[in-house]
């Protein structure tokens, strides 16, 4: 496997994740830049970091950096992003990759022109279990799908200065745990259906490793099987290996062209909202 180097732009929760999921896949991480000296410096001796960087702009145009990893608050993804295609680099963002769809169409047009891999942070893109229950639907195992319902919440302490609260920050669960919901919805709504005569279950889905499936064999009947695959804990272990494959064959198996769908959707719900990040 090619060697690519990475750079982290953030430090908080998820940086340290991918951190360790970079250590893991590739045995050392290239970059790491942070305006917080002390967090900078403290992260890049706890996950063995080789390059430190005050200013990620400076670490965006390093030569010897391949790929941007942005964990970020999502209102700034769009200037890194941007920054980071127009010096040549691949880049892979958290989600929300962008804080609306016209500004995730104008990168991923800009990615293209450029001949670079842009790919989202969405770890039930990544799980491999989806790959196994897209191979029951290719085959009709599970007949055509006609309903897709996605439940998905969770409880935080309020606090205005927290960026899932702050609007500033284009913070609230919409583009947090509303995305997560919305991929995971989009991956199915291909099929056109005409009869449903099975489900699949699979809870936890951003992390899945499980999958229910069953079928009805009439009004009463039923039988299961249960379908597993991966590991939890390795979730961005997956994104790390599936990056790096998209890089090396030149494409990213469509994966793109699903956040780009989610991000439109999420817009419009915006839009009926009234709500506008950015005022």
């Amino acid at each position: 496997m090619h060697k690519y180097n990475w750079g982290i732009i953030g430090t908080g929760w998820i940086a340290h994740e991918m951190a360790d999921a970079l250590n893991e896949v590739n045995g050392e991480i290239y970059a790491v830049s942070n305006p917080n000296e002390e967090s900078l410096y403290k992260f890049a001796k706890e996950k063995n970091v080789k390059h430190t960087f005050i200013n990620p702009d400076e670490m965006i145009t390093d030569p010897d950096v391949d790929i941007i990893y942005i964990a970020t608050p999502h209102i700034s993804h769009y200037d890194y992003i941007k920054k980071a295609l127009n010096a040549g680099k691949h880049v892979f963002a958290e989600k929300a990759i962008t804080i609306s769809a016209k500004q995730l169409d104008e990168v991923i047009a800009l990615a293209k022109s450029k001949n670079l891999i842009l790919t989202e942070g969405f770890t039930l893109y990544h799980m491999p279990i989806y790959e196994k229950v897209r191979d029951l639907i290719s085959i009709d195992k599970l007949g055509d799908i006609k309903l897709v319902q996605v439940n998905f919440g969770g409880l935080k302490d309020y606090d205005p200065n927290n960026r899932f609260f702050a609007k500033e920050l284009a913070g609230g669960a919409l583009l947090d745990i509303g995305g997560y919901a919305t991929a995971f919805a989009r991956m199915f709504l291909n099929e056109q259906p005409e009869v449903t005569l099975t489900y699949v279950e699979i809870n936890n889905y951003p992390r899945a490793t499980e999958a229910k499936v069953t079928y009805t064999l009439d009004a009463h009947t039923e039988s299961h099987e249960i379908i597993t695959a991966g590991d939890s804990a390795k979730a961005l272990n997956y994104e790390v290996m599936d990056m790096q494959r998209y890089i090396s064959q030149g494409h990213d198996d469509g994966q793109l062209s699903l956040s780009q769908d989610v991000a439109h959707i999420l817009n419009r719900i915006r839009d009926n909202w009234g709500m506008n990040y950015t005022n």
